[in-house]
């Protein structure tokens, strides 16, 4: 779907913008607008069709409809956009006009509802407060050594000339960090521990969640607050080492001396003086666990997938490397960024607006869930010319726009993890580059195929090794 469809042109301009589009809460003379044209497929049609192949089921729509248009899916109405002044609006909006979704997501019965991402209202504020320190500024700094050990101990076990998927194994050094960081573990857990339990869960079920079965246990969900079916017998396997660990934390006399975020949240109270429940800790630790290691996997696996196939890509990546420097740091940042723009991890992201919202030349009602595409606002010709195309250099000179690169979300609800995802992205990608030279098992590109709000590479990044430093 994404090769293909536009030539590439040397001397094209690769930073462009969109021309403006009036947004946000309604005035009186905007009621009269109509509201946004309507798939024209059954609501079953639909569900399956975004569920199976969301890539194909919204670029076919917003040609054939626009850039607003209603899909009769998970809710009555889902409205989506893909521009960047729409984008602002809901993002500076008030949390009371334009709430998020994600209280109402694919994920409320897995992390359930007391988590950072599924919270709304005063309930997510507190929980942000509290998770904001061990994410920014001298905590950062602290885990670069760490990841950086984990990587080079990663790509050590390596092998030349045998074709493997890289996606599993930047899981392996993302979940070493995020365990690290979470539990305050380095290295791997001692067998038999509640940590080692935990460890294995985790990756048992990540793997799983690959299986064509998954996707079925997603629809499933749909409409739950609890979780059913598989998913509910994948999580009872991940719930009892959650919850033996955080008993045996409650038991620790050292809780003061540590830095890790389950300790922090343990001694962390609210504005009445009230500690977090067992219950509410394991929400936001498997929401910190499963979020905060996956995406930055598959965001390095996308990366990786799209820099065998763009030799000049590749090339520059090496060569500025090897310089060192400036050179590398500005260039690694530049092939991340175009990366997470060309194959965004989380394709979509969404608000309920609590009043009438004018989109464009739309208007929506009270209550609509509006669903900003991230995946088709990084493909928009006229913010990113030539947009299928892995084009690193695009960024020389320019900084994501806030409203137009969008990978993290964005307002109060920005992912609470960015900066520790583009630390370990910066390390990872630097090293791999750095010691080896890699190549594609197939030149053909991988397509993207959907795993609860996630979008990973089918084959998970496959590649070869042709040397090793």
């Amino acid at each position: 779907m994404f090769e293909g469809m536009g030539a590439v042109a040397e001397e094209l301009k690769l930073i462009g913008e969109a021309p403006p589009s009036p947004a946000g809460p309604a005035a009186p003379e905007d009621l009269s607008l109509p509201e946004p044209p309507v798939i024209p497929l059954s609501r079953g049609i639909q569900v399956l069709r975004f569920n199976q192949r969301q890539i194909e089921f919204v670029f076919k729509a917003r040609r054939k409809l626009g850039e607003v248009f209603t899909m009769r899916g998970y809710h009555d109405a889902d409205v989506f956009t893909s521009h960047p002044d729409h984008v602002k609006s809901l993002f500076t909006a008030s949390p009371d006009d334009a709430p998020s979704l994600t209280a109402e997501s694919p994920l409320r019965p897995i992390v359930g509802p007391n988590s950072v991402l599924t919270a709304n209202g005063p309930r997510h504020m507190r929980q942000r407060k509290m998770l904001l320190p061990p994410f920014h500024g001298e905590a950062i700094e602290r885990y670069a050594e760490m990841i950086s050990a984990a990587t080079e101990r990663e790509i050590d076990k390596w092998q030349v000339g045998k074709a493997f998927a890289l996606a599993p194994r930047m899981q392996a050094i993302t979940l070493d960090v995020i365990m690290a960081g979470i539990f305050g573990i380095e290295g791997k857990p001692q067998v038999g521990t509640p940590e080692h339990g935990l460890r294995t869960a985790v990756r048992s079920l990540v793997a799983a969640s690959t299986w064509p079965i998954a996707q079925w246990a997603e629809l499933m969900n749909i409409g739950s607050d609890e979780p059913v079916g598989p998913t509910k017998a994948g999580l009872a396997i991940l719930d009892r080492p959650t919850y033996a660990v955080i008993a045996k934390r409650r038991g620790e006399t050292d809780l003061g001396d540590r830095r890790d975020i389950l300790s922090l949240l343990m001694q962390a109270t609210t504005e009445d003086g009230e500690h977090l429940t067992d219950q509410e800790l394991r929400d936001e630790l498997l929401t910190l666990v499963l979020a905060g290691h996956e995406t930055t996997a598959n965001s390095l696996a996308w990366t990786w997938e799209r820099l065998v196939r763009t030799p000049h890509a590749y090339e520059r990546l090496h060569d500025a490397v090897a310089t060192g420097g400036e050179t590398a740091t500005d260039e690694v940042e530049r092939v991340i960024t175009e990366g997470m723009r060309s194959r965004p991890v989380i394709p979509v992201i969404g608000r309920r607006v609590k009043k009438p919202w004018r989109l464009g030349e739309y208007v929506v009602p009270a209550e609509t869930p509006v669903l900003m595409s991230i995946l088709l606002l990084h493909h928009r010709e006229d913010v990113y010319p030539d947009p299928f195309a892995f084009r690193p250099e695009r960024w020389e000179g320019h900084k994501p726009g806030t409203y137009e690169w969008i990978p993290f979300g964005g307002g109060t609800r920005r992912c609470l993890g960015a900066a520790l995802a583009m630390a370990e992205q910066r390390v990872v990608l630097e090293a791999m580059a750095r010691r080896l030279e890699l190549e594609a098992d197939d030149p053909e590109p991988e397509r993207a195929v959907h795993r609860n709000v996630t979008m990973i590479p089918s084959r998970g990044a496959r590649v070869v090794i042709r040397s090793k430093n």
